[in-house]
């Protein structure tokens, strides 16, 4: 069975919109190798519609690293209601997301890793389809949307597994659902 990594950035007071304008500052060796180490298990990218736009646009244009080039070589599964069809080595989750990834997570392969958080991951916390959070807390605060800002959502415990500091300010927390 596969597993689901779910990598999420997110600022001091709890931003995670456009990380892409506040986390770079903090992109140094040491956030490169903890990226690196999370792609060498994983086979496949996990995409809510908003996430897959985004990085199809950027990621599509960066090639002559090994990240770059894992990352754009490895299929990606995207949920999606609107989109009709994909490009970027990409498929659409057909029917109901959630019965469509529980499917997923029940071939073989390795890791799916999921960037972005919004409606696609609340329904993977939910239906407790996620086995590992790592939240990239960068030492900025920002404006923007919060975590599951304004959704009904119950409590989930996490457990945490380890944490990693970087000498830039990150603090990487790695955890798992409570069972």
């Amino acid at each position: 069975m596969r597993k689901i990594v779910e990598s999420t950035f997110v600022t001091l007071n709890g931003i995670i919109s456009d990380p892409q304008d506040w986390s770079g500052p903090y992109w140094d060796d040491e956030y490169m190798g903890y990226s690196m180490k999370l792609m060498d298990t994983t086979e496949a990218l996990l995409l809510g519609r908003e996430t897959y736009e985004g990085f199809a646009e950027a990621w599509s244009q960066r090639s002559g690293d090994p990240y770059s080039d894992k990352f754009n070589a490895m299929p990606k599964y995207v949920a999606s209601r609107t989109l009709k069809e994909t490009t970027w080595n990409a498929e659409l989750l057909q029917g109901d997301v959630v019965e469509a990834v529980r499917a997923l997570k029940e071939t073989d392969g390795g890791d799916l890793l999921k960037f972005g958080t919004g409606e696609f991951s609340q329904a993977l916390l939910e239906n407790k389809l996620v086995d590992e959070y790592h939240f990239w807390v960068c030492p900025v605060v920002a404006g923007g949307q919060r975590m599951f800002d304004g959704q009904e959502l119950a409590a989930t415990h996490l457990e945490l597994l380890g944490t990693t500091t970087f000498k830039s300010g990150i603090v990487v927390h790695k955890l798992a659902p409570k069972a």
